[in-house]
């Protein structure tokens, strides 16, 4: 018995084995054909199989308006459903004739003495068919049905049906074909190829086709049908039958299975009738076995597609052929009389397919299928199949349409009816069937409309609205036709009678593409704009006109920029005369000027009535009046015809006209100067061309014109280009930050997320129209939030509702389209469920796209696919992974060119970090990024969903190696430890497909197959496993002193820069590993379902974000997390996560948002997140005081004694370091969170988490950790004010980096300490020390690119510089601040730098790095943030120094209003440097309006005495003890408060700049800018250049006015 398990596909087979498989065996084995139609003839039996429903369940998926996405469903659905009939009926020797939509032929050739045989094999074969695939049920409610049709040829149309009592819903039709004695077609089929030498069609024709459609009409449900002549053949005792007298037909019930029949044995003796059954059991077909043979080839080619054909040649496998894209359809449907004979009507049908195959392929289409049916034929011919997409795809097939109507109505004689009807849509365009057997067909609700527009308007050049629409031909040459009912389409909507081109009896009329939008200025045109006001002058000082032609691509502005000119030439008193071109009009001679001058005199817009008298008027004394009549036929008027005119030929009149024109225009310019407007000139027809170089040279007059650069000018336009009146200028793409303004003004916001950012450059690069498109996709689709930016933000308390609080503190001011001062100010955010990266294209960019894509050669097609799977950016030894076949030199020779033409560029990563091959590299980089807009994003979107799936798995198994830190780092995991610290998490039900795991033991294994897998614990090469060994460098003894330790770290640099260069060679390469595989591995994971794998990675991705100081991309990734583990429960036992995760897993996650909420200033739930990742990780924090008091009690003299013993188990180890780091990391957020209030209860907690913070760290084994810990604990005692525990913690983390051998970490730690070193020193008054030790950090921070590190030391370096005036030093450390914190958009880092210039702008001698109207806008906009508004620290400076800068301007009502906000901050401020520094700047705003006072200049706050003021000196010495660096700059201005009450008033000039003053006597002993040249070698050239505002030299006169 015939049975076989579905046929894999071979790596890749022969090229005729390809072509065998897309065609039947009876081409395969058949006799060569002649040049024409030859009718050949063979005994066989047809078998129908027709899938009902499938049309329903296709409309029911166009009405869900989700495109692409289910067209996807539906493919998959049937693609699968119809391989295993296909491969059923091939295992029982059929012959696949063709797979149509939803219907398959299948043909057995035999004698016709082995007809009653082949139909009882056949029979069998349906009714197995039917048992096995007869119904599939869809989620969609639509149950796929079959009609199982073997027939036998009809006599007399007499048709029996065959009963079959199986599944409900299943037709059989069954049909044999056997020559009857005397029967002219009994058992004969026929078998004619159309076509030329170039494509060629098979074509099975006669009675019995016929007799497959009739019986498939006639099937009802549960019914098999036989046609009479096949019943009266067969073995009749074999079928139990029931005989319907009224359809002459019989029901098959079922097959008696009578002894001694067996039907293996029956199955056997068919066989031997079968010539080219299969012999081998690897495969399905013998035709796939056959020896290559170069004529058989040709003949095999002659019958494919030629798309399909270079694809066989490039050597694609099949499931990389399939597309999903937008196609424009044609069937073409020819009705003949019956009176003709077979053999003429095949010679009809082939002159009718040579026209209609020549008549398409100008327009990019070509003919697909060539179907026969009753009464004729039928042709299916697709446009915009893979690489035939053409710009006016549907214009095109509607003339094609039209060309083809008119030929087969007036050259084919036997044609009775033409019908043509066209629809345009998504569709799935690729191969369906099985392995062995398959075609490349359509499939889609499109197919079916147009097969239904056939029936429902016959005779006809129908269309569908789509096609009407995307056609933009005139509405004049289209007919609204009547709705009419069609089956199984319950919306055909409206349809269109195209009548063919026809010229209107009009001319165009006056306007521009686009309107001119004041809220909405034009961006970076400053260049074209200047280029038409030097043509102004130009044609003002000549006396000759110009031309300007603005050229770029589309969507580049060319209308916009029209727009503006037209604006600004009105507004100037000029008369402006705009028009816009279509391509219909480039066929019209002389359309364009007649248009202008029909503007020109008015006639277009005033009724046609009333054009003659009109036109006269204006030509009335300047044109004599018997020439009147020349201007007949051009304006469509009947002036007399002159006995003058009468006497002139065509040309003769051609030039007087042209002469009248030219003669008007001058007189018209002596009054007002004239400007024509010609948007889309590239349509302008020659004639007209020819006389613009004329009409120029005669009249001052302005063309403005605009050309797409892809378009071939005629040759008038190209000698015009090259003359001098024409100025050809450019229009190049917008810059980036422009885009995003632009993008900000259509979603009327001030700023857009990072995330919404990234989707815009990434699909418009620089492009306007694909920026408005997107964003107005984007609010179609309602994916996006709006906030209120002015709004005061409040503290959430979920986490699932902190976009906007994220959005608001990464983001930096983007100035509004508006200048109005009190409009509300939006910021925007995308809803937490929408993935940016999977939100498909508008239809319109996406066809743009497709057609730029189907402009490249076929293997440039595939590579360009395959690299828009694996992300924007991608490695070339990813890509090569997914290009089956190809090689490294084939790889880079495809990839040069589609450099050289800027689709693809190489991009610059420094020292490639993703490379894994130790070979030589290529002269470019090993990464590259995609350089034309849309183009990845339309190539991914082309990928069938399986096949998508299948390359995310490769990209995602591929990318696993290397989504570790990077080689300078050691690699490891970013959570430290992660892979170790997983435990056995059972695959989640979206994991189960891909992964299967196993356990060993207390770690996450898993077999190694080609499934994706999690990390396992043996990839700990990565990890740094040996023991901490101690350099000799630092093992001789610990370092006592600071500067014995700075000393120390200057002498190990410089010996290993002997050696080598250790900086250079440990340059970080993490943030391009972010960028390149981590990011792109966490969407790959989510595409494929992998749950488990995605929310580990994930983790990765954020603590990687957090590393590298990008708070927002962190909360990204988290908030991507979130999604996966499902909404949270109000109650923990009643949580359920959709993916199932360990314990520490969980615990991270936690701790990782805890971090993300602390930056964006949600401190409580910052608090909460923190403590629950402490109670996961076995280590709670208390709640109450009392908690907290018996938990420092147990910290201080019980935890030492119950610190665990390190197991002797590796993996145990490195499991246990990993839940210490997270437990020490949770600790160290907490201990700066209860730090940021100053009330008792929060000193208390914050000392407790120290103190457990202090003893986790002593659990480790690695001193680095240690180190940060003890760095951690000096910051604390400092800002507490214990000067004692400050001191000693900074002792002890000298001592502990005497023990380091100085890896990567250890040497960040080093840095880490340094920078603290600098902030002691800074803090005691040390500032020489302070900025030396800063100089260092600044170094090592800096090639380790670590920017929240070096951001703090380039803090304290400036306050260094700065209360050492050095202010030109000071200048050098804000740039590169500024070059730091813009990248990031950090809103509190933007505060901490907007503090420091107006420090600078206060002190400095106005030395100015931003100006003071910048500093005011960020502050006045993000004040209220809850980011600042927990920085009260950081605020009381700002808002003291904005108070004391309004006060120099005497502007004392602001002043009031920023004393009063720092007022409110005094009290919650401690004693760290921000803090202190914050309450000097207030003490002197209190010191100024104590002096102000008796002057009556404030109004709004109380007044307050000297002894009031005195108490804030008092609070600021005793809060204050370890800031000394401010005490005696504080006790001079004490001394002023204390003698202002012997003074009546003091001058304002001495009380704004007290700090100079004070300073300059306490410890200004040197000159000013002293050894201010020695600190910038240190600094280096790259990290600090030098600002040429400020000058170097500087003598002491000046100093002492700087300081006065």
């Amino acid at each position: 018995m015939a049975t076989g398990k579905r046929e894999a596909a071979p790596p890749l087979w022969p090229v005729e084995a390809r072509l065998a498989a897309l065609l039947p065996d009876l081409l395969v084995f058949g006799k060569p054909r002649g040049a024409e139609p030859e009718l050949a003839t063979a005994q066989g039996v047809l078998l129908g199989v027709h899938v009902t429903g499938f049309t329903a369940l296709m409309d029911r998926f166009s009405l869900t308006c989700k495109s692409e996405h289910d067209m996807d469903k539906l493919a998959h659905i049937f693609s699968y459903y119809i391989s295993d009939i296909v491969e059923h009926v091939l295992c029982f020797g059929g012959d696949i004739l063709n797979i149509t939509g939803n219907v398959l032929l299948a043909l057995w050739t035999v004698e016709k003495n082995q007809l009653s045989d082949i139909i009882t094999l056949v029979a069998k074969c349906s009714l197995e068919i039917q048992e096995k695939f007869g119904i599939y049920h869809t989620r969609e409610g639509q149950d796929l049905q079959l009609k199982i049709g073997p027939q036998r040829s009809m006599q007399k149309g007499k048709v029996h049906k065959v009963h079959g009592g199986f599944m409900p819903g299943q037709e059989p039709l069954l049909s044999g074909a056997l020559l009857v004695n005397g029967g002219l077609s009994a058992g004969r089929i026929s078998q004619v190829i159309i076509g030329d030498e170039q494509r060629q069609h098979l074509l099975v024709i006669g009675r019995d086709v016929d007799g497959v459609q009739l019986a498939q009409r006639l099937a009802q449900a549960n019914e098999i049908v036989l046609s009479w002549n096949c019943w009266k053949l067969c073995e009749q005792y074999m079928f139990e039958v029931e005989i319907m007298r009224e359809d002459e037909a019989v029901k098959l019930r079922d097959m008696r299975i009578i002894d001694p029949f067996d039907f293996d044995e029956h199955f056997d003796k068919c066989l031997d009738y079968l010539p080219h059954y299969r012999t081998s059991a690897d495969t399905l077909r013998t035709a796939l076995e056959l020896d290559p043979d170069s004529a058989l080839e040709q003949t095999l080619r002659k019958h494919i597609m030629k798309n399909l054909l270079k694809k066989i040649d490039e050597g694609q496998p099949m499931e990389y052929v399939s597309e999903f894209r937008t196609v424009t359809i044609v069937l073409v449907s020819l009705e003949f009389h019956r009176t003709a004979w077979m053999l003429h009507l095949c010679h009809l049908i082939q002159e009718a397919a040579l026209y209609i195959s020549t008549a398409i392929e100008k327009g990019g289409g070509q003919l697909s299928r060539i179907f026969m049916f009753e009464k004729g034929c039928m042709f299916l011919c697709i446009f915009g199949l893979p690489g035939d997409k053409k710009p006016d795809e549907c214009a095109h097939a509607l003339e094609s349409s039209f060309s083809i109507f008119s030929f087969c109505w007036e050259n084919l004689a036997e044609t009775k009816l033409v019908s043509i009807s066209i629809t345009n849509g998504p569709v799935f365009c690729g191969v369906v069937g099985a392995v062995a057997r398959h075609e490349y067909t359509v499939i889609g609700p499109k197919v079916s409309l147009v097969a239904r527009m056939i029936t429902a308007y016959p005779g006809l050049v129908s269309c569908d609205e789509v096609t009407y629409l995307r056609s933009m031909l005139p509405a004049y040459n289209f007919k609204k036709l009547p709705e009419k009912m069609m089956k199984n389409i319950s919306n055909p909507g409206k349809m269109y009678e195209y009548l063919g081109h026809r010229r209107c009896v009009m001319f165009g009329k006056r306007h521009l593409a686009r309107e001119r939008d004041k809220n909405q200025p034009l961006l970076d045109r400053e260049k074209e704009l200047e280029a038409f006001r030097m043509a102004q002058q130009g044609c003002l000082h000549q006396k000759k006109g110009q031309a300007i032609l603005y050229e770029g691509g589309k969507g580049y502005g060319k209308s916009q920029l029209l727009a503006e000119i037209n604006f600004l030439a009105q507004k100037e008193g000029h008369r402006v005369l705009p028009l816009e071109l279509k391509e219909a009009d480039s066929k019209q001679c002389f359309y364009a000027i007649q248009t202008l001058m029909a503007m020109f005199f008015e006639i277009d817009i005033c009724p046609s009535y009333y054009r003659q008298e009109c036109l006269h008027r204006q030509l009335r004394g300047m044109v004599e009046e018997p020439l009147h009549c020349l201007f007949n036929d051009l304006f469509f008027v009947k002036f007399p015809l002159s006995l003058e005119v009468s006497h002139m030929d065509d040309l003769a009149r051609q030039k007087k006209v042209k002469a009248c024109f030219i003669q008007v225009l001058q007189e018209a310019v002596r009054e007002t100067p004239l400007i024509f407007l010609l948007d889309e000139a590239q349509y302008m027809d020659a004639a007209s061309w020819e006389f613009l170089s004329t009409l120029l040279s005669s009249v001052p007059i302005i063309m403005v014109m605009t050309l797409t650069p892809t378009f071939t000018l005629c040759g008038w336009a190209q000698r015009f280009l090259q003359s001098s009146q024409a100025t050809l200028v450019p229009i190049s793409m917008l810059a980036a930050t422009s885009l995003l303004r632009m993008a900000c003004w259509e979603l009327g916001v001030v700023s857009i997320p990072q995330e919404l950012q990234i989707y815009l450059l990434h699909r418009c690069f620089g492009n306007p129209l694909y920026c408005e498109v997107l964003c107005q996709d984007l609010l179609s689709k309602d994916v996006l939030l709006f906030h209120d930016l002015q709004k005061e933000e409040e503290e959430n308390s979920k986490w699932e509702t902190l976009s906007a609080s994220a959005m608001k503190s990464t983001m930096y001011s983007i100035s509004s389209a508006s200048s109005e001062e009190d409009q509300e100010l939006y910021v925007c955010t995308v809803k937490d469920d929408v993935n940016l990266d999977t939100v498909l294209l508008p239809p319109l960019l996406k066809e743009i796209a497709v057609n730029q894509l189907d402009q490249l050669s076929p293997e440039e097609q595939l590579l360009v696919k395959c690299a828009a799977v694996i992300g924007h950016s991608f490695h070339i030894d990813l890509l090569l992974h997914l290009l089956p076949g190809w090689d490294k030199k084939k790889l880079l020779q495809v990839l040069r060119a589609l450099v050289d033409i800027h689709v693809l560029h190489w991009l610059d990563t420094g020292s490639a970090p993703l490379r894994l091959h130790e070979e030589q590299p290529p002269p470019e980089t090993e990464v590259l990024e995609f350089g034309l807009p849309l183009l990845r994003e339309a190539a991914r979107e082309l990928w069938p969903k399986e096949q998508q799936i299948a390359l995310h798995l490769e990209c995602a198994c591929f990318l696993q190696d290397l989504a570790c830190r990077c080689g300078s780092c050691h690699g490891g995991d970013f959570v430290p430890f992660h892979r170790f610290a997983i435990c056995s998490t059972k695959c989640s039900s979206g994991t189960s497909r891909f992964c299967s795991y196993k356990d060993t033991g207390s770690v996450l294994t898993q077999v190694i197959t080609d499934k994706l897998q999690l990390p396992s614990p043996q990839d700990g090469f990565r990890f740094q496993t040996k023991p901490f060994s101690r350099q000799e460098t630092f093992s001789s003894d610990h370092c006592r002193t600071e500067e014995e330790f700075l000393d120390r770290v200057n002498r190990m640099l410089a010996q290993t820069s002997s050696e080598k260069d250790m900086l250079a060679a440990k340059s970080c390469h993490c943030e391009e590993i972010l960028k390149l595989a981590l990011s792109p591995l966490t969407q790959h994971c989510l595409v494929i379902g992998e749950t488990t794998c995605a929310f580990y990675y994930l983790l990765e991705a954020a603590a990687a974000s957090l590393d590298l100081a990008d708070n927002y991309m962190a909360f990204f990734y988290l908030r991507k997390a979130s999604s996966l583990l499902g909404q949270p429960s109000a109650f923990s036992f009643f949580r359920k996560h959709k993916v199932k995760i360990c314990q520490f897993e969980e615990a991270t996650f936690c701790s990782l948002r805890s971090e993300v909420c602390f930056n964006i200033g949600q401190i409580t739930l910052a608090k909460k997140l923190a403590r629950q990742a402490l109670r996961l990780l076995k280590r709670s924090f208390p709640w109450t005081w009392f908690g907290v008091l018996f938990q420092t009690f147990l910290e201080k003299y019980w935890y030492s004694c119950f610190l665990s013993q390190p197991p002797n188990n590796p993996s145990e180890n490195k499991k246990k370091l990993a839940v210490l780091q997270q437990r020490v990391h949770c600790l160290s957020l907490l201990w700066q969170l209860y730090n940021l209030e100053t009330t008792a209860s929060n000193r208390r907690f914050a000392y407790l988490a120290t103190l457990m913070q202090k003893n986790s760290a002593e659990e480790f084994s690695n001193e680095a950790q240690v180190i940060s810990t003890y760095v951690d604990l000096s910051k604390y005692s400092q800002s507490m004010g214990d000067r004692e525990k400050w001191l000693h913690s900074e002792k002890m983390a000298i001592q502990k980096s005497s023990v380091c051998w100085f890896s990567r970490e250890e040497l960040l730690a080093t840095a880490q300490l340094m920078q603290a070193l600098a902030y002691t020193k800074l803090c005691l008054g040390h500032l020489d020390f302070s900025i030396s030790l800063g100089v260092q950090a600044y170094e090592i921070c800096r090639h380790f690119k670590k920017p929240a590190l070096e951001n703090l030391v380039l803090s304290v370096l400036f306050r260094s510089a700065f209360l050492k005036k050095k202010f030109d030093l000071c200048v050098h450390v804000l740039e590169s601040q500024w070059a730091l914190i813009s990248q990031g958009r950090d809103v509190l880092g933007l505060a901490c730098f907007y503090s420091a210039c107006l420090d600078l702008l206060l002190y400095g001698k106005g030395l100015l790095c931003r100006p003071f109207g910048e500093c005011l806008r960020f502050i006045q906009h993000y004040e209220h943030s809850c980011v600042l508004t927990s920085q009260s620290n950081v605020m009381l400076g700002v808002h003291s120094s904005l108070a004391i800068w309004f006060a120099q301007d005497s502007q004392w009502d602001l002043f009031e209003h920023h004393l009063s906000k720092a007022r409110q901050l005094v009290e919650r401020t401690n004693a760290s440097l921000f803090g202190s520094h914050g309450f000097v700047r207030f003490l002197e705003c209190q010191v100024l309006m104590l002096h102000k006072m008796p002057e009556s200049v404030f109004t709004h706050i109380p007044p307050e005495t000297c002894s009031q003021t005195l108490k804030y000196f008092k609070e600021f010495f005793s809060r204050c003890v370890t800031c000394p660096v401010y005490h005696q700059w504080v006790s001079e201005l004490k001394a002023s408060v204390m003698k202002c009450g012997k003074r009546e008033s003091m001058p304002l000039t001495n009380m704004l700049r007290p700090f100079d003053t004070c300073l300059t006597k306490i410890w200004m002993k040197e000159e000013f800018l002293e050894d201010n040249n020695s600190y910038e070698g240190h600094l280096g050239i790259e990290g600090f250049d030098r600002v040429a505002d400020v000058k170097e030299n500087m003598d002491e006169g000046e100093i002492q006015e700087c300081v006065c």
